[in-house]
């Protein structure tokens, strides 16, 4: 098993170092011929998503990152990759990726000065450390998109077939749970 995290601004090293000590090859997207090499997952970091939006059209990435997610490719999005999946971003026109069916509210929980860290309950798992840093949250949802997390009644992650949309930073904590979670969606189409 492969993972590609997108290597163009943000959180990205956090995520490779954790899949790594977990076991997991990884390798890093920043332009369009690391696309040639074979993965089977992505992970869209946390960061600036107006940036990551901006460096993935001028390098020529976001239509074939898309067209590999619209095929089944497993992805997951933390925060800032949260909103590139988002297919509506609250009072804003335009959109990145917009496979993930669901609405985005950025900066839902303010700036800097908003950022909090917080336990709470991810899928079928009980207490799980979540690190919102300026997060977004999911305001709207579509019938098909199942809701894993949320907290103070805010979704915070959410799964709609092959992607994982995560308001939070799970590569900021010790737990391996959201990885590990992902890590199960790329096996089953790994082993299909």
């Amino acid at each position: 098993m492969k993972i590609a995290v997108l290597a163009l601004q943000g959180a990205f090293i956090e995520h490779k170092q954790k899949l790594e000590a977990m076991g997991i090859s990884c390798m890093e997207i920043r332009q369009k011929a690391d696309l040639e090499q074979h993965f089977d997952g992505l992970v869209l970091p946390g960061g600036e998503s107006t940036v990551q939006g901006k460096l993935l059209r001028e390098l020529d990435l976001l239509e074939p990152l898309r067209e590999r997610i619209a095929a089944g490719m497993p992805v997951m999005g933390t925060c800032a990759g949260l909103i590139l999946l988002a297919k509506q971003i609250e009072k804003e026109t335009g959109t990145h990726m917009a496979t993930l069916p669901i609405t985005v509210s950025r900066n839902a929980y303010g700036r800097q000065l908003g950022s909090f860290y917080t336990e709470a309950r991810f899928a079928d798992y009980e207490q799980v450390p979540m690190t919102f840093i300026r997060a977004p949250y999911v305001s709207e949802v579509s019938r098909d998109v199942s809701v894993l997390a949320k907290v103070d009644e805010r979704i915070v992650a959410v799964r709609f077939k092959n992607q994982l949309g995560i308001a939070f930073h799970p590569e900021l904590t010790a737990s391996q749970t959201v990885h590990e979670y992902f890590l199960s969606m790329i096996q089953k189409t790994v082993s299909k």
